[in-house]
């Protein structure tokens, strides 16, 4: 069943290490089978003000088990996740497919 990573950040330090952390997680997404679907602030806000000023992003996956392995294995958690430190607040949370 396909699983989503949703991750809504709220960018408040654009720190030079904040661009290798979004080019290695890039690679790593790919690398664990994950593929983009939205990654960027909204095309305009509907309702509700949460939100605004925010970057969605958001992958999709063949399963659970794929987003732990790339969230929780090494090269992520020891090589690149420290590189978003002090750069904003992040809520990340995995979905499963309807």
């Amino acid at each position: 069943m396909a699983a989503y990573l949703l991750a809504v950040c709220e960018v408040t330090n654009r720190a030079e290490t904040l661009k290798e952390y979004q080019l290695k997680s890039a690679e790593l997404i790919a690398k664990h089978g994950g593929k983009y679907l939205v990654r960027g602030p909204s095309a305009g806000n509907i309702e509700g003000d949460f939100l605004q000023g925010k970057v969605v992003v958001l992958s999709e996956w063949s399963s659970v088990d794929d987003i732990n392995a790339f969230i929780n294995g090494d090269e992520y958690q020891n090589n690149v996740k420290h590189l978003r430190d002090g750069t904003g607040n992040y809520h990340i949370a995995i979905f499963e497919g309807a």
